[in-house]
């Protein structure tokens, strides 16, 4: 089966998805062509580092307005690599800029030096809490979000005074190569460098000596990449795949719910992480959501100029939809629109699945692609058990009109991300942290989490007088001691 990329003798070839015609030509870089850019960047992060929180700002704000002027072209360029439709890569340039422009902003107000309050025994010490950055952070990014996904991790851990390595997918160098040329408008350091290469390229990143990894991708790919780095003990933050479930309770809005599940299941061909996979309604309103979900997704367009969602990407994914599409209607699965029949190659017409056996595939494993499994509930206790019984815990969802069930739902599901009647709708709220659970990984990307992830904290306690008590010495005296054992029982014997 043809893929978007091709190795040659000299490099990676690109394909658009849409036609498989050529794109462009890349350089398989080797070890020793990453280690060297491991070199660079570590003398470039001194650099960086030293311009303060008002230098770097005053550079992301201008590296954003390179990217913003250009942003039809990198759309373009998105698309072809992809295959996705030119709106949806325009919209990925925008969200992409509102955490650039966040990052940059709040830098200072999030990792400047505090005072922390050091306690009343501690009277003669005055305590402060630092941030640094880590040094040279290396980012390997999906093909899925070739520019929002991985900038989550470059926009932040630039803004917290690092550099970076980045290692884009092989179907998406072309995006990574774009945004480093604009960098390099802005800035006469390379702070920010691309590498490319394919899967070995990624594994000598992470052996090349950099301060942290910040990786997404699929489950079984960051327990290698995990795996890696423990061999240095080199930090990782880990955002990876998902089986997101959205419950519908009965008093909620079907028609508002329907749309979202269109959008947040079959939008980019469901090759989004966080989208919506399982769909868990009260048995009551269940066929008359299935209803109004069919008919939206019965009018959306493969073909013609202006599709509403394109090819797949990564071609062998089909086998995956087709697999678990198959192994559903086997187990007792019912498909309500298309069905096996929908996969063929690139383009997967909707396929909307009901009553399928929770040991089914396509409700345990991600399918990654345009594919909507809606059963039917008891009630909304069996919905969350059943949301949380998989092993991912990324994203999750909730419709109902009453604000008391959303929010104690909400607090009920094991996911790193939860929307009330609505989907997708954290990624557009640059303050919010995101990153998942269980095997969706670990760590955080995005506001002020996200900046404190990509920097280290520094704890700084300076003695300013002698203290009441010398008990910082091998020879404390029987009175200190003595006056030690009156005071334990008086600061901390209440039990409020």
């Amino acid at each position: 089966m043809t893929t978007t990329r091709e190795e040659t003798s000299t490099g990676l070839v690109t394909r658009d998805p849409r036609d498989e015609r050529v794109i462009a030509e890349y350089a398989l870089e080797d070890d020793t062509r990453v280690v060297e850019r491991v070199r660079i960047a570590r003398e470039a992060a001194a650099w960086w580092s030293h311009q303060g929180f008002d230098g770097r700002k005053r550079t992301l704000l201008a590296w954003k307005g390179a990217i913003a002027r250009g942003a039809q072209d990198l759309a373009a360029i998105i698309s072809r690599e992809t295959g996705k439709p030119s709106g949806d890569a325009l919209l990925e340039v925008m969200l992409t800029l509102s955490h650039l422009d966040w990052a940059a902003k709040n830098a200072h107000r999030v990792l400047k030096p505090r005072r922390v309050k050091a306690g009343i025994i501690n009277y003669n010490q005055k305590a402060t809490l630092r941030y640094e950055p880590h040094g040279v952070v290396g980012v390997i990014g999906p093909w899925n979000y070739p520019l929002y996904t991985p900038m989550g991790s470059i926009s932040y851990a630039l803004a917290a005074g690092n550099a970076i390595v980045f290692k884009p997918s092989e179907l998406t160098p072309g995006t990574a190569r774009w945004i480093e040329a604009r960098w390099n408008e802005v800035a006469d350091r390379p702070v920010l460098q691309v590498t490319t290469g394919d899967r070995t390229t990624g594994a000598a990143l992470v052996r090349a000596g950099v301060d942290k990894v910040a990786f997404t991708g699929s489950t079984a790919s960051a327990k290698r990449v995990m795996a890696a780095c423990a061999e240095t003990l080199t930090p990782l933050v880990a955002e990876c795949g998902g089986k997101d479930a959205l419950i519908v309770a009965a008093d909620a809005d079907l028609d508002s719910a329907a749309d979202f599940i269109v959008f947040g299941g079959l939008g980019n061909a469901g090759q989004t992480c966080v989208g919506v996979e399982r769909v868990y309604a009260v048995r009551s309103v269940r066929d008359a959501l299935v209803e109004k979900v069919v008919e939206r997704a019965k009018r959306l367009r493969l073909d013609g100029e202006d599709p509403s969602y394109g090819p797949l990407t990564l071609a062998s994914q089909s086998e995956v939809i087709a697999d678990h599409v198959a192994d559903a209607v086997a187990k007792g699965g019912r498909a309500v629109l298309g069905g096996p029949e929908s996969v063929g190659g690139r383009r997967v017409a909707p396929i909307v699945l009901v009553d399928v056996p929770e040991e089914s595939d396509a409700v345990r494993c991600e399918t990654f692609g345009p594919t909507i499994v809606i059963n039917a509930v008891a009630d909304l206790d069996e919905a969350i058990t059943l949301a949380n019984a998989t092993d991912f815990g990324l994203g999750a969802a909730i419709f109902t009109k009453s604000a008391k069930t959303g929010e104690a739902v909400a607090a009920r599901l094991k996911s790193g991300v939860v929307t009330i009647n609505s989907v997708l709708g954290f990624a557009s709220i640059p303050a919010l942290p995101f990153g998942g659970v269980k095997g969706s990984g670990f760590g955080r990307i995005h506001g002020a989490d996200g900046l404190r992830e990509f920097s280290v904290p520094k704890s700084v306690a300076r003695q300013t007088g002698k203290a009441a008590l010398n008990l910082l010495t091998m020879e404390r005296s029987d009175r200190d001691m003595h006056l030690v054992a009156k005071m334990i029982p008086m600061l901390h014997g209440r039990s409020r």
